[in-house]
Formats: C-alpha cells, structure tokens, sequence
C-alpha cells in the first residue's frame, strides 16, 4: 500500500476536490492517504474522505510563515511518506521542497488551473515567478490536466522533458451513472419543458453573471425554458436576482447536491462559460451523461471537447448569442448517446486514474 500526503487548499466541493475524492475511492485499500488542507479549513466534503479512512490534517500556511512551515515539515518527516502530491501549482515549491529535506523521495506538483487564481499585484507576480522557477527543481514530477496550463505555467520547456507530463481528469462511468433518477418530480418541472442546466459552485470564474443574464433572457421569452444551477453558494448568492425578476418557478437554485447525477439526468442541455478553468470535470460529467453542451471557447475546454463539436464553443462572455445557439440545441436535440461513447471513452478513469497513480 502507498504511502502519500496530498496536499490541497480545503475541501469544499470543487474540480479538485472531486476529482481526489474519486481516484481515492478508485483505489480504496491500495493507498494509505493524508490530506493537509493548507488554508488551514477542512470543507463540507470532509466526511467523504473520512469514510475512505483518509487523515486529514488543517493547517494555515500563508507566504512567509516560518512556523507553519516548520511544523508541515514535521507533519511530512512523521509521516514517513512514499510520495507527496501538492495540487496548488506553483505555490507546491515550498512544501516540496521541505519534502525534500523530509527525505520523500517521491514530490508530485500538479496544476489544476490553467493560469494564475490569485488577484496580480507586483509583489505576488515577483514571489509567483521565483517559486514558478524553483518548481521543477524541487519536484520529481511535475503534472497538468491540460497542455493550456502547460503552456501557460511552463511554455517553452516542458514539451522536451519527461519530468512534466499532462494527466486528464478520468470518470468512473459505471459508478457516476449508477442511476437513471431525475428530479423533475421532486421540482414539479413539466415533463415537456426544456431544461437546461450548470454544476459548479459560485464563482468568480465559473461566470454566473453570464448564466443568469442568459437564463433571464430565455426564460422571460419561452415558458416552456427552465434553468436548474446546483453549487455550492448559488442558492444564496443568485436568490435575489431571480426574485427580483419574478422567474423562481424557472430558474432554479439547488445549492451544494451530492446527487450530481441526478441533476445531470434531469437537464436537456449543459450551460458551462467558464472565465477560466484547468479541465472541467462538470462539463466532461454532463458529456458522459450525454448530455448537448454549450460551453466558453476558452483553450482548456476546446482541449477537453471533440474538434467537430467545436461550434458549440462560445466566447464566455457572450449572452446574445448563447441565447441563440441554446435555442438552436433545443430545436436540433442532438443525439445523446454518440457523445455520451465518445466521453466514456476518453475520459477512462481506468486510464487516466492508472497514469496518476503509477506517478506516485
């Protein structure tokens, strides 16, 4: 059994999240995990890893705090750790390099943003491209889940070393899909209304902005529009905008749902315009849900969709045109399965969960 310290910000309900709930329950009884949440908070997903018999350690560490860096390096040396694995990007450069000096001969740095998540300002862009460089001395590997956070944290050197290596997100399909439930009952939604929906929680990047103004549009036009947005803090967050334009019976906030799939089985159509990501595990969920897609033409999601689907993509910020193009898939309705296969297949968690877990 694998020994290995993960290190994360929290977990709350995220890509990154999510994504190492499942690879630890793929392979439940074949590593022995810690998880230290750096931002020094645990999150609502804390139970679920738990009950995978995961050790979770909350500890703050901020840029220059000597202590806590200090006392991470006991928690690794204690640890007598095979492997570590830091998901936060460059920011992994001072937390493996104490692995280093903990003796972990194993230091996984993986990005799973494709650019910076952090507000630029001088002195964090200086510290940023000092610990960027050190990076790739520090680590053993250093991994992405797109060649656009690739390109954007390492361009020009990591085509040409085997040290960087881009790993996919996988989908256990079988397990995801383990339901055909919906919730149009639940929601007293009209078995001919079209629904479309977004998985993700309130964000910044996710750009609800332009998912509620493209919902209003749609939903004010044709009655027979809902829109169903499940995350965590959306509930809250967008509750006075939809009352405030009277359209609760059509725009529907479902909060944090562990029931994704559910939610999935519900929809017609998947909404995602994102700002920026590092590879959408919503969006791959919906397209193995076979799920129609309208999603932002931003590189890491034309790297996760099919080039013949391209024309789905969109400038984020668009509204006019989603409006449209929403319209057009629900008067085309594409066939589900063909995407749904071609999904399945691509995303392999047998795959892409192996290449991670051999790394460590």
């Amino acid at each position: 059994m694998k020994k290995v310290a993960f290190l994360v910000t929290g977990l709350n309900s995220g890509g990154l999240e999510n994504y190492l709930l499942r690879f630890l329950t793929f392979y439940e009884n074949k590593i022995d995990a810690t998880v230290v949440c750096k931002g020094g908070y645990i999150g609502i997903l804390k139970k679920d890893f738990e009950n995978l018999g995961v050790n979770i350690i909350p500890i703050e560490i901020g840029y220059f705090n000597a202590a806590k860096f200090y006392e991470l390096y006991q928690i690794l040396k204690k640890g007598e750790f095979d492997s570590v694995c830091d998901f936060t990007g460059n920011f992994a450069a001072i937390p493996l390099y104490l692995a280093k000096l903990a003796g972990i001969k194993n230091r996984l740095a993986f990005h799973r943003g494709s650019n910076n998540r952090f507000k630029e300002t001088p002195i964090k862009m200086v510290y940023n491209k000092a610990i960027n460089k050190q990076l790739p001395i520090v680590a053993t590997s250093v991994l992405a889940n797109s060649k656009a956070a690739m390109n954007f944290f390492h361009n020009g050197i990591w085509k040409d070393d085997p040290k960087f290596e881009v790993i996919y997100n996988g989908i256990n399909a079988s397990r995801f899909l383990d339901s055909d439930e919906n919730l149009r009952n639940e929601l007293k939604i009209d078995k001919e209304a079209f629904v479309v929906g977004h998985v993700g929680r309130y964000n910044e990047a996710k750009n609800h902005r332009t998912i509620i103004e493209v919902a209003i549009a749609l939903c004010k036009k044709h009655s027979n529009i809902l829109f169903l947005l499940c995350g965590n803090g959306v509930d809250t967050e967008l509750k006075a905008k939809v009352e405030a334009e009277g359209l609760e019976g059509q725009i529907k906030l479902l909060g944090y749902r562990k029931d994704v799939v559910k939610v999935l089985n519900t929809l017609d159509c998947f909404y995602f315009p994102s700002i920026n990501e590092g590879q959408p595990n919503a969006l791959i969920e919906a397209m193995v849900a076979g799920l129609p897609f309208l999603a932002s033409d931003i590189d890491p999601i034309k790297e996760t969709v099919p080039k013949e689907l391209h024309h789905f993509l969109v400038s984020p910020l668009e509204i006019d045109l989603a409006v449209d193009r929403l319209l057009e898939i629900k008067e085309d309705k594409p066939n589900k399965l063909i995407l749904a296969d071609w999904a399945i297949s691509h995303f392999s968690a047998k795959k892409w969960f192996d290449k991670f877990y051999l790394k460590l």
